[in-house]
């Protein structure tokens, strides 16, 4: 009878993204400049818009929850990476190893969820401006904020603890840069038709239907703007959904790749490759997206940066 909540493997090797030791040095510099610029950026955003009384609004607000959550996302895989490069080690507790799993699952469900909130934001002021005020108040705001939390909290807890249940007592070695439920799961020793089957199900839905809100959310936003009278004011309105479309499409498009394909379909290059987009690219990516086209963040970057030179003649 198989018994849980025990592992004979008290640690796991992370191989990172290549195994050649003349690569690491390109890969630990290629990864701390777009873990800084992914850090310092998503900072930026967080403290422009807190700032700046007039981004006070509820597309600003999810905006920083989202660079929030980016930050966290990058911070939870890839000091460690550079740490194991940089100490020659690919060690990473089985404690660890777990946390790391938690803590990936729900940032990036609340990525999902926040891209959803933010179509919804684009729907209601392109759609219903009139009732704009009315429909996501501060109170509304807060509470899909919170609820988010509250659904990632539950899913990623749940995958951690059915992990947790799984015996691991042979090899201990991850083909990946950090800890992942799909290659965690080839190697336990253990049955994990449950572990698998609450990924596809839970987990799909979790992706399905948030996606599917923001399909509905443009199929409305597009029949609205293509009714609009001017062009001028078609391609205000598309500019302003442009930037969160580039993000849904590589967010999804690598979730879907990793997690929701057939296992026999699965190989550790295309996995991994697959994870750097969505773990450390995407966030880094984030802020430039957002706002190197959006005029009030750009006003708001500079009035946070900016520092007034000392009156002539002191």
């Amino acid at each position: 009878m198989e018994t849980g909540n025990h592992t004979s493997t008290s640690e796991f090797l992370l191989l990172g993204l290549s195994s050649r030791p003349e690569r690491q040095e390109l890969i630990f510099g290629l990864f701390l400049v777009m873990y800084l610029v992914g850090a310092a950026g998503n900072l930026l955003i967080i403290l422009a818009i807190g700032s700046d009384s007039h981004l006070h609004t509820p597309m600003y607000f999810f905006l920083s929850s989202l660079s929030l959550v980016d930050f966290c996302f990058i911070s939870a895989t890839v000091p460690k990476m550079l740490v194991n490069i940089q100490t020659k080690a690919q060690s990473i507790s089985y404690g660890g190893c777990l946390a790391q799993i938690y803590f990936c699952i729900l940032l990036a469900n609340m990525d999902n969820f926040l891209l959803t909130a933010m179509a919804y934001d684009r729907y209601v002021a392109i759609c219903h401006p009139l009732r704009y005020s009315t429909v996501m108040s501060l109170r509304i705001c807060a509470l899909m904020l919170g609820s988010s939390w509250l659904i990632a909290s539950s899913h990623s807890l749940l995958h951690t603890l059915l992990m947790a249940r799984l015996e691991f007592c042979a090899s201990n070695v991850i083909s990946y840069f950090f800890c992942d439920l799909v290659p965690l799961l080839q190697l336990s020793c253990s049955k994990t038709q449950l572990n698998q089957l609450m990924i596809l199900l839970v987990g799909g839905l979790i992706v399905l239907i948030p996606f599917l809100g923001i399909l509905i959310s443009y199929i409305h936003i597009v029949s609205a703007v293509l009714k609009f009278p001017s062009a001028r004011g078609k391609q205000k309105a598309f500019s302003t959904c442009g930037s969160h479309l580039t993000v849904v499409i590589l967010f999804y498009g690598t979730i879907t790749g990793v997690y929701l394909s057939p296992s026999s379909s699965h190989s550790a290059d295309k996995d991994s490759l697959a994870s750097v987009m969505y773990m450390v690219v995407t966030p880094m990516l984030n802020p430039f997206i957002y706002c190197l086209r959006n005029k009030d963040m750009k006003g708001a970057l500079r009035k946070l940066v900016s520092v007034k030179a000392p009156p002539h003649g002191l």
